[in-house]
C-alpha cells in the first residue's frame, strides 16, 4: 500500500510541483499521466526514493520514506521497490538470467537463481535466459526488466513509460502483464506514462495538469 499526502518538491524557485494526494492499495494499479513538464518523472523519482520531497509524506507499507536516512532508504528501496524504467540499463556482459539474479544479490546479498529462472519462465523467457540482453527484441527486454523488478517481491512496482517504444499489440501485452503480476505478487503498481493507449486498461487514473 502506498499513500501520498501534501507532497511538494522544487528544483529551484521557478520549477516547483504540488502533487495531488493519492492512494494505491496492494494488488491495485494506478495510472499517472500528464504532458511534459508537469512532473511525471519527478513524481516517479520521489516514489522510488531517488528524490526527497521538500514537504509532505510518502508512505510505502506504512513507512514514511521521507524520514529515512540515505542508508535506510537504500536498504528499503532494494527490498521493497521494483523499478521498470524506459531505458533498461542492463549489464551488457551478463546474460538475461545473470542480470535478474544480480538484482536479488544487490538487495539481499543472496543469489535467488531458481526464483529468477521461475520468473523468466513465467514471462515466457525460458529459452532466452542464457542470451545476452542485446540479442533480445525490445519487447523481450521489457519483460526482463519486469522480472528484475519483481525478483525481490516488492511492495511497490513503479513503471516509467513501460510501453513507449512498443507497438500496439506489445504495449497492451505489457500493460496486462504488469497488472497481472502486481496482483500475483500483491504489489501496488504505479505506471507513469504519456501513452494514452493505457487509459482504457486502468480505471484508477490521475492526470497531472
Amino acid at each position: 500500500m502506498i499513500t501520498i499526502k501534501n507532497v511538494f518538491f522544487s528544483y529551484n524557485s521557478t520549477t516547483a510541483f504540488h502533487f495531488p494526494d493519492m492512494h494505491c492499495s496492494a494488488s491495485e494499479a494506478l495510472l499517472i499521466t500528464g504532458n511534459s513538464g508537469k512532473g511525471k518523472t519527478t513524481l516517479l523519482h520521489l516514489l522510488g526514493g531517488l528524490l526527497r520531497p521538500k514537504s509532505g509524506e510518502i508512505s510505502i507499507a506504512n513507512n514514511n520514506i521521507a524520514l529515512f536516512s540515505e542508508h535506510e532508504l537504500d536498504q528499503f528501496r532494494g527490498k521493497n521497490i521494483g523499478l521498470v524504467l524506459q531505458q533498461s540499463h542492463f549489464i551488457a556482459s551478463l546474460n538475461v538470467l545473470e542480470n535478474v539474479v544480480l538484482a536479488s544479490w544487490l538487495a539481499t546479498g543472496k543469489r535467488a537463481t531458481e526464483k529468477a529462472k521461475a520468473l523468466l519462465k513465467e514471462l515466457d523467457l525460458e529459452d532466452q535466459m542464457y542470451k545476452l540482453t542485446a540479442e533480445l527484441s525490445v519487447g523481450q527486454q521489457q519483460r526482463v526488466s519486469i522480472a528484475r523488478a519483481l525478483i525481490n517481491e516488492p511492495k511497490l512496482l513503479l513503471a516509467d513509460e513501460p510501453t513507449s517504444s512498443l507497438d500496439d499489440e506489445n504495449a497492451l501485452k505489457v500493460a496486462d502483464l504488469l497488472a497481472q503480476l502486481s496482483k500475483e505478487y500483491k504489489a501496488s503498481l504505479i505506471i507513469v506514462t504519456h501513452d494514452h493507449r493505457l487509459k482504457e486498461k486502468f480505471s484508477n487514473h490521475i492526470n497531472l495538469n
